[in-house]
């Protein structure tokens, strides 16, 4: 696909088509991988974004305590002395 710079200021850029942004989810940034000869967008993605909030969520209801317990009964801290 070709894609024209275009001046932006005392810039350059390129336009990016709403095809190509919804399909990529691309919204506010993008990160941009110079690799060899090659320039990569890619979108730029938050894993733990909203976390925050589900945590507390999870506080709040209750629903952020141990399934497990952190120390076994039959566990033995001499080995790592």
């Amino acid at each position: 696909m070709d894609v024209s710079v275009i001046s932006i200021g005392n810039s350059k850029g390129i336009r990016l088509s709403k095809t190509l942004l919804e399909k990529y989810n691309i919204q506010d940034t993008v990160e941009l991988v110079l690799e060899k000869s090659y320039i990569i967008l890619k979108p730029k993605s938050s894993p733990r974004k909203g976390w925050d909030k589900a945590f507390k969520k999870m506080h709040e209801n209750g629903d952020d305590q141990l399934l497990l317990n952190d120390v076994f009964e039959d566990e033995s801290f001499q080995e790592w002395n």
